[in-house]
């Protein structure tokens, strides 16, 4: 599998992913050829080779001609937009794939703004380039054949920004509404590092955040940001390759690892704590008796998860909990092939777990809650209704 991971160490912003993306080896010609299908004028691509703190990197940037810069500012609304991209001729996963970030971009603007998701607009200017960023970027992880997207923490920058609406600390409210559930940190940089563009291009397309995945690296492309650092390169790395084939034997994955100890908790309030983190999505949760400082009983409650769900369940713990923080680390997991098909039994029908190595079925076992009622509607035993299903699956 073709895969690419962000470094967002200086950043990330729409002409960034552009920029990086040529340098990778998007053909220009062609990714204006795509871009052409969109009903917006009045702009041209220029790209440019620059340097950045020494290090060369290609610039690209979204140049509006002189009489559309002269217009009056306009707005787009979402139905703008979603009737330019509906109407374009791009490919129909291009378009899904645009109306998504869009959306995105449009859900976050009407939340930080207190509007309607109907009232929530775009500058007339300013949504030419970042139509064009983002189509641009969703075109040219096409165009390299890239199927599967990582990312690093983003680094946000710091100081403040200038905007429409003032003066507005960095990350800007969009970006900050955009970059939830996303680690990300700044170095003392005071400039706006992470646009809301490269924030939603991130969000949309990195299936999760952390370092780099196990891969065989092919290309790598430099994007440059636009302003020149003296101490450290503002551009954005695109490291592009082969992701790690994984064997019918061996299914691998980076997971985020959560733990937290509790002493002072009614122990009742565990269960309700657990089934909120499965339902968030977590992939495994469990308790562990301890024996803490001063000899008081205790528990630790770890939750095994995505990498990019790790804040979302860290807020349920803080929230559900009498806990004052958490640990957290990543960690390598390797399962089983699992499948569940629903058999027909002596007793009756019964959903059934089997792990494969391969196409070798390892392990069988019946679903519980099938069992249970089973148990309960035939008046048997419980350990006896699993032991009779066991042994006819």
């Amino acid at each position: 599998m073709k895969i690419a991971y962000f470094d967002c160490s200086s950043g990330i912003s729409g002409d960034m992913c552009l920029g990086a993306l040529i340098d990778a080896g998007v053909p220009v010609a062609k990714l204006e050829n795509e871009l052409r299908k969109l009903p917006i004028k009045g702009y041209k691509l220029k790209v440019k080779r620059v340097k950045r703190s020494g290090f060369p990197a290609t610039k690209a940037d979204v140049i509006q001609k002189l009489e559309v810069r002269s217009k009056k500012l306009e707005v787009r609304r979402w139905k703008d937009i979603e009737h330019l991209i509906k109407n374009s001729q791009l490919s129909d996963g291009i378009k899904k794939k645009g109306l998504s970030i869009f959306r995105r971009l449009f859900t976050a603007e009407a939340e930080v703004h207190g509007e309607t998701f109907d009232a929530a607009h775009l500058h007339e200017l300013g949504a030419v380039d970042c139509i064009v960023d983002i189509f641009g970027t969703v075109i040219g992880l096409k165009l390299l054949g890239i199927e599967k997207v990582y990312s690093s923490g983003v680094n946000t920058g710091g100081g403040s920004v200038r905007t429409k609406h003032g003066i507005l600390p960095v990350p800007a409210p969009a970006t900050a509404e955009l970059l939830k559930g996303i680690p990300v940190y700044s170095d003392g940089i005071n400039y706006e590092l992470t646009t809301p563009t490269g924030a939603v291009i991130l969000k949309e397309i990195s299936s999760s955040f952390g370092t780099i995945p196990d891969m065989v690296i092919e290309k790598i492309g430099i994007g440059a940001g636009n302003k020149d650092f003296k101490d450290k390169p503002n551009v954005l790395r695109i490291l592009i390759g082969q992701g790690k084939k994984q064997s019918a034997e061996s299914r691998e994955q980076k997971v985020a690892v959560i733990e937290t100890t509790i002493d002072d908790m009614n122990p009742q309030i565990y269960e309700y704590v657990m089934e909120r983190l499965f339902k968030a999505g977590a992939l495994d949760v469990y308790l562990t008796q301890l024996i803490m400082k001063k000899g008081r009983p205790g528990i630790k409650l770890t939750v095994l998860c995505n990498s990019n769900e790790k804040e979302k369940m860290m807020k349920i713990i803080i929230e559900e909990t009498t806990t004052i923080g958490h640990r957290f680390y990543e960690a390598g997991r390797q399962t089983l092939k699992r499948e569940i098909k629903e058999i027909n039994t002596a007793l009756g029908k019964v959903k059934v777990k089997t792990s494969k190595l391969g196409s070798r079925i390892i392990k069988t076992a019946p679903e519980y809650e099938d069992c249970k009622k089973l148990a309960k509607k035939l008046n048997m035993p419980l350990i006896e209704v699993m032991k009779k299903i066991s042994h006819q699956s």
